[in-house]
């Protein structure tokens, strides 16, 4: 049975660059995870030109080809529930607004629980790096994993090597991206790798 993970905009953004192909092909035949990404996730860049100047690759043929060969494709009845998944999600948020902007988070927005909602409608992971999307997954049983654990599953397949690995956090380090997460997923998942000591990250 195939295993689906869902990438959310910022997962995609951290993985996508360097991992090719990255969307579409089954790994881990324990598992077949298969990697997919929501048309959304492309009009929600398209929609901020702070993401569009900060990855100007996003649009180069090869990604959007990609994207689109590997596009998701639901049926009616899915598309239907994940809408209204999605409705009552940011229902939930609003409600509950105080617990989403704690350490000066933003709340789950359109996008997320559109992400959140269609991995419901199809019993779906998702992957992602918000801390509210995880929170918000886990209050209706969504399961939520990070970017690196979708590197880690990667490396894991011998779907990429260690190199790559070591690629992709010198890049994160040096755009200021290295998240305390992601250096605890160094210390810990890529210990092998990196060896002990702790990098430098932003919140």
């Amino acid at each position: 049975m195939t295993t689906t993970i869902l990438l959310d905009t910022n997962a995609y953004l951290r993985l996508a660059k360097r991992i090719q192909p990255l969307l579409g092909k089954k790994f881990n035949p324990a598992k077949d995870y298969v990697l997919v990404v929501l048309r959304e996730v492309t009009d929600e860049v398209h929609r901020q030109p702070r993401l569009v100047r900060q990855y100007p690759w996003f649009d180069g043929p090869k990604y959007t080809e990609e994207r689109k060969a590997h596009g998701v494709r639901l049926s009616k009845d899915q598309k239907n529930e994940a809408i209204e998944n999605k409705k009552f999600l940011l229902s939930h948020v609003a409600r509950n607004a105080r617990a989403y902007l704690l350490h000066g988070r933003d709340p789950p927005g359109d996008t997320d629980c559109y992400v959140l909602g269609v991995a419901m409608a199809c019993s779906w992971c998702v992957a992602t790096d918000d801390e509210n999307m995880h929170a918000l997954g886990k209050d209706f049983e969504v399961k939520c994993l990070y970017a690196f654990d979708v590197l880690h599953k990667l490396l894991s397949a011998d779907m990429i090597d260690k190199a790559k690995v070591i690629e992709i956090y010198e890049a994160l380090e040096i755009n200021g991206d290295l998240t305390a997460r992601w250096t605890d997923a160094k210390d810990k998942l890529f210990k092998k790798i990196f060896g002990p000591g702790r990098a430098k990250h932003s919140d």
